[in-house]
């Protein structure tokens, strides 16, 4: 598909809008109007959702071609809505408009070129269920960082998603970055200028598209190493995780945070350490926001109250 992403978008809603179609026919998978679109201003309403997804897309991932999208770049956009704290009835309108987005794309594949392509964004409503069972909404904001992050990575059933915790605590890394990790991830030790301590690197791909270090200690880094010695990759499924964070966060009579709180505890913890080191407020934000591979300084903010 060629063209801007108002013109790419528009060729979608051709596929998937049936102004007037009736209730029963859109719920009838024998129906030629099965799952259409018939209000003019929900139509409208997602459409500008998925200009939005789209804009990211070219901004973040260098995708201009919005067949390519794939459940990865869905996940990565919910991820990114909910950092920003929306209510929890803009990010269920966001889930939504992308379910209309996969089926429109399944249609285009089909009504144009004549192939039957499997898009699969399933992903969306697992973090949409997350976050609403999590409260990472802005009808419930509040410091998210763990009172004792520690106790609560101790208290993960599985050694994988411990592994993956310790990473996402130690380093900052988003969950995207601990759910896949392949071993050229693994670039060797250095000594952090920051606390003058050896720290294992890995070098991972979040957000956008972004590649960046993740600095953690060395018994994280040489766990993670002698993973590789059994298996070709470091891999979790991203409901057990939530599930299994859930349940150690209540054993730690803790609210649970999914591994974003994690990202909060990295956040405070690595302010602390620049402040140490000698660094001015706005210095610190500005370096721990890059290691947290956000955008702008203010996102950083957040994570600090």
């Amino acid at each position: 598909m060629r063209g801007s992403v108002y013109y790419q978008s528009s060729l979608l809603v051709k596929q998937i809008f049936k102004e007037g179609s009736k209730k029963v026919e859109r719920v009838n998978p024998n129906d030629e109007n099965y799952q259409m679109v018939a209000s003019f201003k929900t139509m409208e309403s997602y459409r500008n959702i998925w200009n939005n997804f789209f804009n990211y897309l070219k901004e973040h991932w260098k995708i201009r071609d919005f067949e390519k999208i794939s459940s990865e770049h869905v996940a990565a956009y919910m991820d990114y809505k909910i950092e920003y704290y929306p209510s929890k009835k803009y990010l269920a309108k966001i889930s939504s408009a992308l379910g209309k987005l996969e089926i429109a794309l399944k249609l285009f594949s089909k009504n144009i070129h004549g192939i039957e392509k499997d898009y699969d964004f399933s992903i969306r409503q697992t973090i949409l269920n997350n976050a609403r069972d999590l409260k990472l909404v802005a009808s419930n904001y509040h410091n998210r960082a763990y009172a004792n992050p520690e106790q609560l990575i101790a208290n993960l059933k599985d050694d994988y998603h411990r592994l993956a915790a310790q990473i996402q605590y130690q380093g900052g890394a988003r969950i995207e970055g601990v759910a896949l990790i392949k071993p050229e991830q693994l670039q060797g030790t250095k000594i952090d200028a920051i606390t003058n301590k050896e720290v294992g690197i890995i070098v991972t791909k979040e957000k956008g598209g972004k590649v960046g270090e993740v600095l953690v200690n060395i018994d994280t880094y040489n766990s993670l190493e002698n993973y590789f010695f059994f298996e070709t990759v470091f891999k979790i499924n991203r409901q057990k995780y939530y599930n299994d964070l859930k349940q150690a966060a209540m054993l730690s009579k803790e609210d649970p945070e999914a591994s974003h709180g994690l990202r909060w505890n990295f956040a405070q913890r690595r302010m602390f350490e620049y402040g140490k080191a000698g660094f001015k407020y706005n210095d610190c934000l500005q370096q721990v926001s890059y290691e947290m591979k956000h955008n702008r300084a203010s996102i950083t903010n957040h994570y600090l109250c």
